[in-house]
């Protein structure tokens, strides 16, 4: 198992790499536009189907984060030297590959004199390890006793939880190693007070790449239009439903219910209402209290993401993988120290 993991790791990175020098050395050089876009197909193609080399929940996740969704939206910006694209003609092959892959703070850290991993990773990782270890424990021995929404509750918890440590582990090493850090994977979402604030602050990582893929060129081509800041709207969330759609394959290897579409497709609708709703009352200076916008933003997201996001989840049995994963990886640090 383990060297089948490790196999499939190399494969991974290899063909990252090769792909990536690829567009460095032979696409980049085509004009920008329709051309390059061509040339970069099979590559958009292979990022795409990577993560299925891993049958593991938490290195697919991982994958489909870092390769299927920000480096493929990276070289369509890339492809048509949009805002934020990776190239530039001054950078090496190896800041290409790093800022192609992984998401960078335009901003970078400098390394500190110990180089050693800042506090604050030390302290979140720690802190969101252990309220993931309780979660998962009252899962395992409360499943089947308590009723199916509220584990979907705390199903969603996880998932959020899962994000931040993964990034935070990611951040750890990608700093040790180059003193670089990673964007921030989310800005606290249970404080948002209205959709439009939930969603821009959680998965950061997704919310910027559809605001540079997707939300700006559609803004861009309706710039004539009132109505072309809803539009793309309306079309990044649609591009973030279908993408969750392949997220679910694969994680789970089933057919798409489309229930992931219908999500963000609902939560798009209604954050155009809400922005529509905003405009007109007095100008966008009337504000609900915020308690109240909260409890509604929250009960909100809440009931939706129970009805409609964690469902496929629990249907493709990523929830039994994710835990007898986690239960696995316990067991094997606890027999080794």
């Amino acid at each position: 198992m383990g060297s089948s993991i490790a196999n499939n790791l190399i494969i991974y990175i290899s063909s990252i790499t090769a792909s990536l020098s690829y567009c460095y050395f032979i696409s980049s050089k085509l004009p920008k536009g329709i051309y390059r876009f061509i040339s970069l197909i099979p590559i958009l193609y292979l990022f795409t189907i990577l993560p299925l080399l891993f049958s593991s929940v938490f290195p697919t996740a991982v994958a489909f984060s870092f390769t299927t969704w920000l480096t493929n939206f990276k070289l369509i910006r890339f492809a048509f030297d949009l805002d934020h694209s990776p190239f530039h003609p001054s950078y090496s092959l190896l800041k290409f590959i790093t800022f192609t892959s992984l998401p960078i703070k335009s901003k970078t850290a400098h390394r500190n004199s110990t180089n050693s991993v800042p506090n604050r990773f030390r302290f979140k990782l720690g802190f969101e390890l252990l309220i993931f270890s309780i979660l998962v424990k009252i899962v395992l021995n409360y499943r089947t006793r308590v009723h199916q929404k509220l584990i979907s509750f705390i199903y969603g918890w996880l998932l959020f939880l899962l994000i931040d440590i993964v990034a935070y582990i990611s951040n750890a090493l990608l700093f040790l190693l180059t003193g670089l850090e990673l964007e921030p994977p989310s800005d606290h979402p249970y404080l948002a007070t209205s959709l439009q604030n939930f969603w821009g602050r959680w998965n950061l990582l997704v919310t910027t790449t559809l605001r540079h893929t997707v939300y700006k060129p559609v803004l861009l081509a309706f710039c004539n239009y009132k109505w072309g800041p809803l539009a793309g709207v309306l079309v990044s969330f649609l591009v973030s439903g279908l993408m969750h759609e392949v997220f679910v394959y694969q994680l789970s290897r089933a057919a798409p219910t489309w229930e992931m579409t219908s999500f963000f497709m609902l939560h798009g609708v209604c954050v155009v209402v809400e922005m529509i709703v905003k405009r007109g009352l007095s100008g966008g200076r009337w504000r609900l209290p915020e308690v109240v916008a909260w409890l509604l933003t929250i009960g909100f997201v809440f009931v939706t993401g129970v009805l409609m996001f964690i469902p496929p989840f629990i249907r493709g049995r990523v929830d039994e993988k994710m835990i007898r994963e986690y239960k696995t990886l316990v067991e094997s640090v606890k027999s080794k120290y």
